[in-house]
């Protein structure tokens, strides 16, 4: 069986990001990048079934420029197989995204394919659904447990009530939820390692694919700050500023 894992180089999670002067979106100049915490977890999930003998090769892709190449290292270091950098400067969104791995899919046959359910930068959560959607394939999506058989994936998800446990008929598209696992820890042989490992790189932009963004971002803000708190004297100095202040009462 193979997996194929999408990963994605967004702004390191331990980043405070902030917003250009104009609004247009966020400074990326000189701060540091790395892996999508969710994607991450997502080729965690892939090594561990390889490592208990169900998965054969698990392959890691990226959609971007040359500089994307290193989240493709990081998986192969992690334990990946090989990577496929689809290089454009195009700034794609989901569905462009999801158009360009249903084309890597297509050409490497994979049983199934694991992403992170959401990218920590744009937290659109909808690349998954829609690559499931242009393939036809069944999904699973916020996955907490992945168990994988002969021809099913059995996923069982977080709901508001409680856990959802689905079978999927392979091949099929999986999407992670944070509880799923606790990613490795990168060591230095396997890193040295990964330098050797063979990564395919293939132009997008000369591929026959629409990748032309359908949204517009118009302007990007902070929240508003918050007032501090204070401190009332009794329970009817509290119904008057919820009554008279708030105006929820």
């Amino acid at each position: 069986m193979k997996i194929l894992v999408p990963v994605k180089r967004t702004i390191d999670a331990n980043i405070h990001v902030r917003i250009k002067s104009d609004g247009t979106g966020v400074e990326q100049e000189n701060v540091k990048m790395g892996i999508n915490p969710f994607c991450e977890i997502a080729v965690e999930a892939a090594l561990q079934m390889k490592e208990a003998g169900a998965v054969e090769e698990v392959i890691v892709v990226t959609v971007g420029q040359n500089v994307c190449e290193d989240v493709l290292r990081h998986g192969l270091a992690m334990g990946a197989d090989r990577g496929i950098l689809m290089e454009t400067d195009q700034s794609l969104q989901p569905l462009g995204i999801a158009r360009v791995l249903e084309y890597v899919i297509k050409k490497e046959s994979p049983q199934l394919v694991i992403a992170g359910k959401q990218s920590i930068d744009s937290d659109n959560n909808q690349t998954g659904q829609m690559l499931a959607a242009l393939l036809g394939w069944p999904q699973g999506t916020f996955a907490s447990k992945i168990e994988i058989t002969l021809d099913h994936v059995k996923v069982t998800r977080e709901v508001d009530k409680g856990l959802r446990t689905l079978s999927l008929q392979l091949p099929a598209v999986v999407t992670t939820d944070l509880r799923l696992n606790e990613p490795r820890y990168l060591s230095l042989p396997n890193i040295m390692k990964a330098r050797k490992k063979p990564i395919d790189i293939i132009n997008a932009s000369e591929l026959e694919i629409n990748i032309i963004p359908q949204l517009k971002t118009l302007k990007l803000e902070y929240p508003p700050k918050r007032n501090g708190g204070v401190r009332l004297a009794s329970v009817e100095d509290l119904v008057d500023k919820l009554r008279n202040e708030a105006r929820v009462i």
